[in-house]
């Protein structure tokens, strides 16, 4: 038996990137997965396509994690196709590297209403669908102790969700849920690439101060959404799992 069989997982922000990664790799442990993305329903729906023609069980649901009633909604389609929810991955985010100078109101919020409000509204809306050995996945970020420059927003907006994970390790472990962060280094993904930063000097600089010496892949994420998603991870809740070839 697969470690995820009859569990019911949903990923949010998976229409590509570690999301599509991490949606895939569960649903090739057995889960049923509900693949959320906010705009590109043509990605998402290339991520159910992989999952089904592997035999596996998806669907697309779209809603902006940022907005409650489309956080509702996106529970509530999880819920009327596959009756309820055992795995709930945060991956939603943005991130856009700016000097202090360049920041204003509209760069502080975009981040925060996305990384650290809809990270508490998905979750808010999926508890009622969460029993017994749930788990909750927020995907973070090295940043949080590496604190690189230009980061000030961005790294803040981690730094939230980190404390998050932590509060909310503890107020729902009596009810047996635990909640985990994964937070990778510099992963090779659509959104680094568009980004500017494979290929930079802020990549190279980066690799020459991770001792396996490479990027992250998502893949290297996504077994570790797996791992922690299952009942191998049954004593873990409250921690961050830093995924970044070492890098600190």
């Amino acid at each position: 038996m697969s470690k995820l069989t009859n569990k019911v997982a949903v990923v949010t922000g998976a229409s590509k990137g570690l999301g599509a990664a991490i949606a895939k790799a569960l649903a090739a442990e057995g889960a049923a997965v509900v693949v959320n993305y906010a705009s590109s329903k043509a990605g998402a729906e290339a991520v159910v396509g992989a999952i089904t023609a592997a035999g596996g069980k998806a669907i697309a649901v779209a809603g902006d994690v940022s907005k409650p009633a489309d956080a509702t909604a996106i529970m509530a389609a999880a819920v009327a196709a596959y009756g309820k929810i055992d795995v709930l991955v945060n991956n939603s985010g943005v991130y856009d590297f700016l000097p202090i100078e360049a920041v204003t109101e509209e760069h502080f919020h975009k981040h925060f209403n996305v990384n650290v409000l809809g990270t508490l509204l998905t979750t808010q809306a999926a508890l009622p669908f969460m029993g017994e050995g749930a788990s909750i996945i927020n995907l973070s970020s090295t940043v949080t102790s590496f604190h690189p420059p230009g980061s000030a927003v961005y790294t803040a907006s981690k730094g939230a969700v980190d404390a998050i994970t932590g509060v909310l390790a503890k107020e729902l472990g009596p009810r047996k849920i635990r909640v985990n962060s994964i937070n990778p280094g510099l992963v090779e993904t659509e959104g680094t690439v568009t980004g500017g930063h494979i290929g930079s000097d802020f990549e190279r600089y980066l690799v020459s101060l991770t001792p396996l010496g490479r990027l992250g892949q998502p893949e290297d994420i996504a077994s570790v959404a797996v791992f922690l998603a299952s009942d191998d991870a049954r004593w873990i809740t409250g921690e961050k799992i830093i995924t970044s070839g070492g890098l600190r």
